[in-house]
């Protein structure tokens, strides 16, 4: 029996709009990153990018349960020594809402060129608005 394995050009991607909106973040993310790679299609393959586009709306409302807002830590390093700087998922939220559900879902894409390429199918807006209309997204309910 022979495997079937889609031409890079014959790859069908779709665009989907998701409302974060009450949603928590670790079972949005994973969704979105199962999407991101494609494995929801039955023409997935490891060492192809065939998913799909993700236009994620209102993830300055994405729910943390539990005490993560006070407790989850994010690290950022300048490159110089004693540059490591740390900042509660409070603080994230207020400075920068799209950066929590942004790097929660870059943590679940592969480390290497595929997983970038990957990522740069998500696009993460706080509010309703986006300028992907022309793209006709379907709504996705997560």
């Amino acid at each position: 029996m022979k495997t079937y394995l889609t031409p890079v050009k014959e790859i069908e991607r779709k665009w989907y709009i998701v409302n974060a909106d009450g949603k928590v973040l670790g079972r949005l993310a994973s969704e979105i990153a199962t999407r991101l790679r494609g494995k929801h299609k039955p023409t997935y393959s490891t060492f192809l990018d065939n998913g799909d586009y993700i236009v994620v709306i209102n993830a300055e409302k994405v729910k943390l349960t539990g005490n993560k807002l006070r407790d989850k830590k994010y690290y950022h390093h300048s490159g110089y020594m004693g540059g490591l700087r740390e900042e509660t998922a409070a603080e994230v939220m207020e400075k920068r809402p799209t950066e929590v559900l942004f790097s929660a879902v870059k943590g679940m894409l592969p480390k290497n060129s595929l997983g970038r390429a990957q990522l740069k199918k998500l696009k993460v807006y706080a509010g309703t608005e986006h300028p992907h209309e022309a793209q006709q997204p379907e709504a996705l309910d997560i």
